[in-house]
Protein backbone atom coordinates (compact mmCIF):
# COMPACT_ATOMS: atom_id res chain seq x y z
CA UNK A 1 0.00 0.00 0.00
CA UNK A 2 1.58 3.88 -0.88
CA UNK A 3 1.91 5.74 1.92
CA UNK A 4 -0.43 8.06 2.58
CA UNK A 5 -3.23 5.61 1.87
CA UNK A 6 -4.26 4.02 4.78
CA UNK A 7 -6.04 1.08 5.03
CA UNK A 8 -9.85 1.24 6.84
CA UNK A 9 -12.08 -1.09 8.10
CA UNK A 10 -15.64 -1.63 6.67
CA UNK A 11 -18.44 -3.77 6.21
CA UNK A 12 -20.12 -6.60 8.01
CA UNK A 13 -17.07 -8.78 8.12
CA UNK A 14 -14.42 -6.45 8.85
CA UNK A 15 -12.61 -6.60 5.45
CA UNK A 16 -9.81 -4.23 5.35
CA UNK A 17 -10.18 -2.09 2.04
CA UNK A 18 -7.97 0.72 0.37
CA UNK A 19 -9.49 4.23 1.36
CA UNK A 20 -7.93 5.52 -2.30
CA UNK A 21 -11.09 6.11 -3.06
CA UNK A 22 -11.85 7.84 -0.46
CA UNK A 23 -8.63 10.39 -1.13
CA UNK A 24 -10.46 10.86 -4.19
CA UNK A 25 -14.06 11.56 -3.25
CA UNK A 26 -14.71 12.92 -0.17
CA UNK A 27 -16.90 10.82 2.60
CA UNK A 28 -19.49 13.47 2.36
CA UNK A 29 -20.27 13.36 -1.18
CA UNK A 30 -21.40 9.70 -1.15
CA UNK A 31 -25.14 10.08 -1.50
CA UNK A 32 -24.46 12.54 -4.52
CA UNK A 33 -22.90 9.62 -5.79
CA UNK A 34 -25.32 7.03 -6.08
CA UNK A 35 -28.12 9.69 -6.38
CA UNK A 36 -26.10 10.48 -9.65
CA UNK A 37 -25.88 6.42 -10.50
CA UNK A 38 -29.68 5.89 -9.63
CA UNK A 39 -30.80 8.92 -11.59
CA UNK A 40 -28.37 7.50 -14.94
CA UNK A 41 -30.67 3.91 -14.01
CA UNK A 42 -33.73 5.69 -14.40
CA UNK A 43 -33.39 7.49 -17.67
CA UNK A 44 -32.41 4.20 -19.33
CA UNK A 45 -35.34 2.85 -18.54
CA UNK A 46 -37.84 5.75 -19.02
CA UNK A 47 -35.85 5.24 -22.42
CA UNK A 48 -36.57 1.43 -22.61
CA UNK A 49 -40.07 2.06 -21.81
CA UNK A 50 -40.47 4.55 -24.77
CA UNK A 51 -39.42 2.41 -27.36
CA UNK A 52 -41.41 -0.20 -26.31
CA UNK A 53 -44.01 2.83 -26.16
CA UNK A 54 -43.36 3.03 -29.70
CA UNK A 55 -44.09 -0.81 -31.34
CA UNK A 56 -47.84 -0.15 -29.84
CA UNK A 57 -47.80 2.99 -32.68
CA UNK A 58 -49.23 1.26 -36.12
CA UNK A 59 -46.67 3.34 -38.12
CA UNK A 60 -43.81 2.23 -36.44
CA UNK A 61 -44.88 -1.71 -36.00
CA UNK A 62 -45.31 -1.74 -40.19
CA UNK A 63 -42.06 -0.40 -40.31
CA UNK A 64 -40.52 -3.00 -38.29
CA UNK A 65 -42.15 -5.73 -39.76
CA UNK A 66 -40.89 -4.36 -43.23
CA UNK A 67 -37.43 -4.36 -41.74
CA UNK A 68 -37.52 -7.59 -40.59
CA UNK A 69 -38.82 -8.75 -44.16
CA UNK A 70 -35.81 -7.32 -45.77
CA UNK A 71 -33.58 -8.73 -43.78
CA UNK A 72 -34.86 -11.90 -43.90
CA UNK A 73 -34.65 -12.21 -47.90
CA UNK A 74 -31.45 -10.52 -48.42
CA UNK A 75 -29.74 -12.95 -50.79
CA UNK A 76 -26.09 -11.52 -48.88
CA UNK A 77 -25.22 -10.05 -46.07
CA UNK A 78 -26.28 -6.74 -43.39
CA UNK A 79 -23.50 -4.24 -43.97
CA UNK A 80 -23.78 -2.29 -40.25
CA UNK A 81 -22.79 1.04 -40.06
CA UNK A 82 -22.30 3.63 -37.83
CA UNK A 83 -19.57 6.51 -36.78
CA UNK A 84 -18.74 6.79 -32.50
CA UNK A 85 -20.82 4.74 -29.97
CA UNK A 86 -23.25 4.56 -32.68
CA UNK A 87 -20.18 2.79 -34.57
CA UNK A 88 -19.81 0.90 -30.73
CA UNK A 89 -23.07 -0.17 -30.84
CA UNK A 90 -23.18 -1.49 -35.06
CA UNK A 91 -20.42 -3.53 -33.68
CA UNK A 92 -22.35 -5.21 -30.99
CA UNK A 93 -25.84 -5.34 -33.16
CA UNK A 94 -23.25 -7.32 -35.97
CA UNK A 95 -21.77 -10.10 -33.76
CA UNK A 96 -25.73 -10.49 -32.12
CA UNK A 97 -26.87 -10.90 -36.14
CA UNK A 98 -23.91 -12.83 -37.22
CA UNK A 99 -24.45 -15.31 -34.32
CA UNK A 100 -27.96 -15.61 -34.13
CA UNK A 101 -28.33 -16.87 -38.24
CA UNK A 102 -28.04 -13.54 -39.64
CA UNK A 103 -24.70 -13.40 -41.85
CA UNK A 104 -23.24 -9.40 -40.84
CA UNK A 105 -20.62 -7.84 -40.70
CA UNK A 106 -19.46 -4.12 -39.83
CA UNK A 107 -18.49 -1.60 -41.99
CA UNK A 108 -16.25 1.71 -40.40
CA UNK A 109 -17.17 4.49 -41.94
CA UNK A 110 -13.94 5.86 -42.17
CA UNK A 111 -12.49 3.25 -44.09
CA UNK A 112 -15.80 2.77 -46.37
CA UNK A 113 -14.05 5.87 -48.54
CA UNK A 114 -10.71 4.18 -48.85
CA UNK A 115 -11.60 1.23 -50.27
CA UNK A 116 -13.95 -0.80 -47.96
CA UNK A 117 -16.96 0.27 -50.30
CA UNK A 118 -15.79 -2.61 -52.15
CA UNK A 119 -17.08 -5.07 -49.50
CA UNK A 120 -20.84 -4.11 -49.76
CA UNK A 121 -22.32 -6.25 -52.58
CA UNK A 122 -26.06 -5.87 -54.77
CA UNK A 123 -26.79 -9.06 -52.63
CA UNK A 124 -26.33 -6.97 -49.95
CA UNK A 125 -28.31 -4.25 -47.19
CA UNK A 126 -26.62 -1.85 -45.00
CA UNK A 127 -28.25 -0.79 -41.74
CA UNK A 128 -27.30 2.16 -40.20
CA UNK A 129 -27.22 3.65 -37.14
CA UNK A 130 -26.83 7.37 -36.38
CA UNK A 131 -28.67 9.06 -33.40
CA UNK A 132 -28.64 12.75 -34.81
CA UNK A 133 -28.60 11.04 -38.50
CA UNK A 134 -26.40 14.18 -39.39
CA UNK A 135 -22.78 12.45 -39.73
CA UNK A 136 -21.08 13.27 -42.01
CA UNK A 137 -18.91 10.60 -41.98
CA UNK A 138 -21.79 8.50 -43.68
CA UNK A 139 -22.24 10.57 -46.56
CA UNK A 140 -19.56 8.36 -48.80
CA UNK A 141 -22.04 4.96 -47.47
CA UNK A 142 -25.08 6.72 -48.70
CA UNK A 143 -24.18 8.14 -52.03
CA UNK A 144 -22.96 4.61 -52.71
CA UNK A 145 -26.23 3.00 -52.04
CA UNK A 146 -28.06 5.39 -53.95
CA UNK A 147 -25.33 4.84 -56.93
CA UNK A 148 -25.71 1.24 -56.82
CA UNK A 149 -29.64 0.53 -55.62
CA UNK A 150 -28.44 -1.39 -52.65
CA UNK A 151 -31.47 -0.93 -49.94
CA UNK A 152 -30.17 1.49 -47.02
CA UNK A 153 -32.30 0.83 -43.45
CA UNK A 154 -32.11 3.69 -41.33
CA UNK A 155 -31.69 4.19 -37.94
CA UNK A 156 -31.72 7.48 -36.13
CA UNK A 157 -34.32 9.93 -34.01
CA UNK A 158 -34.26 12.57 -36.41
CA UNK A 159 -37.11 12.30 -38.35
CA UNK A 160 -35.90 15.23 -40.80
CA UNK A 161 -32.07 14.11 -41.10
CA UNK A 162 -29.99 12.89 -43.73
CA UNK A 163 -30.30 9.63 -42.91
CA UNK A 164 -33.94 9.27 -42.54
CA UNK A 165 -34.69 11.16 -45.76
CA UNK A 166 -31.73 8.82 -47.66
CA UNK A 167 -33.08 5.26 -45.94
CA UNK A 168 -35.37 3.12 -48.18
CA UNK A 169 -36.61 2.37 -44.56
CA UNK A 170 -36.18 4.55 -41.13
CA UNK A 171 -36.76 3.31 -37.91
CA UNK A 172 -37.38 6.16 -35.99
CA UNK A 173 -35.95 5.96 -32.43
CA UNK A 174 -37.61 7.89 -29.60
CA UNK A 175 -35.92 11.13 -29.21
CA UNK A 176 -35.16 10.36 -25.37
CA UNK A 177 -32.91 12.51 -23.23
CA UNK A 178 -29.32 11.21 -22.09
CA UNK A 179 -28.54 10.97 -18.56
CA UNK A 180 -25.35 13.02 -19.45
CA UNK A 181 -25.61 16.05 -16.85
CA UNK A 182 -25.12 17.94 -19.47
CA UNK A 183 -27.13 16.58 -21.99
CA UNK A 184 -24.16 15.51 -24.48
CA UNK A 185 -22.36 12.35 -23.46
CA UNK A 186 -24.35 9.35 -25.49
CA UNK A 187 -25.88 6.88 -22.83
CA UNK A 188 -29.86 6.81 -22.94
CA UNK A 189 -30.17 7.27 -26.95
CA UNK A 190 -27.43 4.01 -26.93
CA UNK A 191 -29.18 1.74 -24.61
CA UNK A 192 -32.14 2.17 -27.04
CA UNK A 193 -30.21 1.77 -29.63
CA UNK A 194 -28.71 -1.48 -28.28
CA UNK A 195 -31.91 -2.54 -27.11
CA UNK A 196 -33.59 -1.99 -30.16
CA UNK A 197 -30.81 -4.27 -32.04
CA UNK A 198 -31.35 -7.14 -29.51
CA UNK A 199 -34.91 -7.26 -30.14
CA UNK A 200 -34.62 -7.08 -34.07
CA UNK A 201 -31.99 -9.91 -33.90
CA UNK A 202 -35.01 -11.94 -31.87
CA UNK A 203 -37.31 -11.06 -33.82
CA UNK A 204 -35.46 -12.69 -36.72
CA UNK A 205 -34.59 -15.75 -34.55
CA UNK A 206 -38.41 -16.22 -34.69
CA UNK A 207 -38.75 -15.93 -38.01
CA UNK A 208 -35.71 -18.29 -38.96
CA UNK A 209 -37.00 -20.94 -36.40
CA UNK A 210 -33.33 -20.76 -35.20
CA UNK A 211 -33.46 -23.81 -32.42
CA UNK A 212 -31.23 -24.75 -29.56
CA UNK A 213 -28.76 -27.20 -32.34
CA UNK A 214 -28.53 -24.13 -34.40
CA UNK A 215 -27.37 -21.56 -31.93
CA UNK A 216 -24.47 -24.56 -31.22
CA UNK A 217 -23.38 -24.53 -34.39
CA UNK A 218 -22.24 -20.69 -34.02
CA UNK A 219 -20.88 -21.47 -30.59
CA UNK A 220 -18.85 -24.58 -29.79
CA UNK A 221 -17.09 -23.42 -27.27
CA UNK A 222 -17.19 -22.44 -24.06
CA UNK A 223 -19.87 -22.56 -21.40
CA UNK A 224 -22.38 -21.67 -23.41
CA UNK A 225 -21.06 -24.25 -25.95
CA UNK A 226 -21.11 -27.09 -23.36
CA UNK A 227 -24.56 -26.72 -22.32
CA UNK A 228 -25.61 -27.04 -25.57
CA UNK A 229 -23.82 -30.30 -26.40
CA UNK A 230 -25.93 -33.70 -27.00
CA UNK A 231 -25.66 -36.83 -25.59
CA UNK A 232 -24.72 -38.32 -29.04
CA UNK A 233 -21.59 -36.39 -29.38
CA UNK A 234 -19.92 -37.69 -25.07
CA UNK A 235 -21.48 -41.31 -25.42
CA UNK A 236 -19.74 -44.46 -25.51
CA UNK A 237 -20.48 -45.97 -28.82
CA UNK A 238 -20.06 -49.38 -30.74
CA UNK A 239 -17.48 -51.85 -29.24
CA UNK A 240 -16.96 -49.40 -26.26
CA UNK A 241 -20.67 -49.72 -24.91
CA UNK A 242 -20.45 -52.46 -22.20
CA UNK A 243 -23.36 -55.04 -23.23
CA UNK A 244 -23.87 -58.83 -22.48
CA UNK A 245 -26.70 -60.94 -23.31
CA UNK A 246 -29.49 -61.84 -20.58
CA UNK A 247 -28.35 -65.26 -20.56
CA UNK A 248 -24.65 -64.05 -19.73
CA UNK A 249 -23.04 -65.15 -16.56
CA UNK A 250 -22.08 -62.84 -13.44
CA UNK A 251 -18.76 -63.65 -14.04
CA UNK A 252 -19.24 -62.50 -17.93
CA UNK A 253 -20.93 -59.61 -16.87
CA UNK A 254 -18.11 -58.79 -14.17
CA UNK A 255 -15.45 -59.12 -17.28
CA UNK A 256 -17.40 -56.75 -19.19
CA UNK A 257 -17.79 -54.40 -16.61
CA UNK A 258 -14.14 -54.37 -16.12
CA UNK A 259 -13.04 -53.98 -19.86
CA UNK A 260 -15.20 -51.29 -20.71
CA UNK A 261 -14.48 -49.17 -17.23
CA UNK A 262 -17.90 -47.61 -17.11
CA UNK A 263 -19.33 -48.67 -13.68
CA UNK A 264 -21.83 -51.05 -15.10
CA UNK A 265 -23.08 -53.23 -18.13
CA UNK A 266 -26.01 -52.97 -20.10
CA UNK A 267 -28.45 -56.34 -20.26
CA UNK A 268 -29.87 -56.58 -24.01
CA UNK A 269 -32.43 -59.12 -25.63
CA UNK A 270 -31.33 -60.92 -28.86
CA UNK A 271 -32.56 -57.93 -30.60
CA UNK A 272 -30.94 -55.77 -29.02
CA UNK A 273 -33.25 -53.88 -26.66
CA UNK A 274 -31.91 -52.85 -23.25
CA UNK A 275 -33.63 -54.47 -20.61
CA UNK A 276 -31.76 -53.93 -17.66
CA UNK A 277 -28.42 -52.99 -16.19
CA UNK A 278 -25.77 -54.83 -13.89
CA UNK A 279 -23.34 -52.07 -12.27
CA UNK A 280 -21.02 -52.05 -9.61
CA UNK A 281 -23.40 -51.73 -7.00
CA UNK A 282 -25.26 -54.95 -7.91
CA UNK A 283 -21.86 -56.94 -7.94
CA UNK A 284 -21.12 -55.91 -4.13
CA UNK A 285 -24.55 -57.18 -3.32
CA UNK A 286 -24.44 -60.49 -4.88
CA UNK A 287 -20.98 -61.26 -3.86
CA UNK A 288 -21.83 -60.07 -0.51
CA UNK A 289 -25.06 -62.76 -1.15
CA UNK A 290 -22.32 -65.41 -2.05
CA UNK A 291 -24.04 -65.99 -5.13
CA UNK A 292 -22.46 -68.65 -7.79
CA UNK A 293 -20.76 -66.47 -10.24
CA UNK A 294 -21.75 -68.77 -12.93
CA UNK A 295 -25.64 -67.76 -12.57
CA UNK A 296 -27.09 -65.90 -15.11
CA UNK A 297 -26.97 -61.84 -14.46
CA UNK A 298 -30.67 -62.07 -15.55
CA UNK A 299 -31.23 -62.72 -12.15
CA UNK A 300 -29.99 -59.93 -10.44
CA UNK A 301 -29.75 -57.17 -12.99
CA UNK A 302 -31.84 -53.46 -12.41
CA UNK A 303 -34.56 -54.01 -14.46
CA UNK A 304 -35.87 -50.95 -16.63
CA UNK A 305 -32.72 -48.87 -16.26
CA UNK A 306 -32.79 -45.23 -17.04
CA UNK A 307 -32.13 -44.43 -20.12
CA UNK A 308 -31.81 -41.33 -22.31
CA UNK A 309 -32.36 -40.62 -25.95
CA UNK A 310 -28.95 -39.47 -28.34
CA UNK A 311 -30.84 -36.29 -29.02
CA UNK A 312 -31.21 -35.03 -24.90
CA UNK A 313 -28.72 -32.47 -23.86
CA UNK A 314 -26.19 -33.68 -22.07
CA UNK A 315 -27.03 -31.09 -19.51
CA UNK A 316 -30.21 -32.49 -18.82
CA UNK A 317 -28.57 -36.13 -18.90
CA UNK A 318 -26.32 -34.64 -16.07
CA UNK A 319 -29.82 -33.37 -14.61
CA UNK A 320 -31.24 -36.56 -14.16
CA UNK A 321 -27.71 -38.11 -12.69
CA UNK A 322 -27.98 -35.92 -9.72
CA UNK A 323 -31.77 -36.49 -9.25
CA UNK A 324 -31.63 -40.59 -9.41
CA UNK A 325 -27.69 -40.97 -7.82
CA UNK A 326 -26.16 -42.76 -10.72
CA UNK A 327 -23.08 -42.49 -12.60
CA UNK A 328 -24.11 -43.87 -16.10
CA UNK A 329 -27.10 -43.38 -18.51
CA UNK A 330 -27.25 -46.09 -21.67
CA UNK A 331 -28.82 -44.40 -24.61
CA UNK A 332 -31.61 -45.75 -26.58
CA UNK A 333 -33.05 -45.48 -29.43
CA UNK A 334 -36.38 -46.71 -30.02
CA UNK A 335 -35.41 -49.08 -27.43
CA UNK A 336 -32.16 -50.58 -29.14
CA UNK A 337 -28.64 -49.69 -27.02
CA UNK A 338 -26.66 -47.61 -29.02
CA UNK A 339 -24.72 -45.88 -26.85
CA UNK A 340 -23.14 -45.33 -22.60
CA UNK A 341 -22.61 -42.38 -21.30
CA UNK A 342 -20.86 -41.72 -17.92
CA UNK A 343 -20.93 -38.82 -15.36
CA UNK A 344 -17.18 -38.49 -15.48
CA UNK A 345 -17.32 -37.72 -19.57
CA UNK A 346 -19.92 -34.81 -19.06
CA UNK A 347 -18.11 -33.24 -16.13
CA UNK A 348 -15.00 -33.61 -18.26
CA UNK A 349 -16.60 -32.04 -20.98
CA UNK A 350 -17.44 -28.99 -18.91
CA UNK A 351 -21.27 -29.75 -18.51
CA UNK A 352 -23.06 -28.19 -15.36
Amino acid sequence: MPAGYPAVTCGKKGKRVSTLASKIVPFGSGGRIVKAACHSLSVAALGLNALEAQFSERDFAATFVRLIGVIMNVRGRVIVTGIGKSGIVARKMTATLTSTGTPAIFLHPADAGHGDLGMVTPDDVVLMLSHSGESTELGPIIQYCKRFAIPLLGMTARAHSTVATAADICMLMPDVPEACPNSLAPTTSTTVQMAFGDAMAIALMEMRGFSADDFHKFHPNGRLGAQLIKVRELMAKGADIPSVREGASLLDATIEMTRARLGGTAVVDREGRLIGAFTDGDLRRTVTGKQNLTEAVGRFMTHTPLAVGPDELAQEALHLMHERNVMLLFVCDNGRLIGAVHMHDLLNAGVA
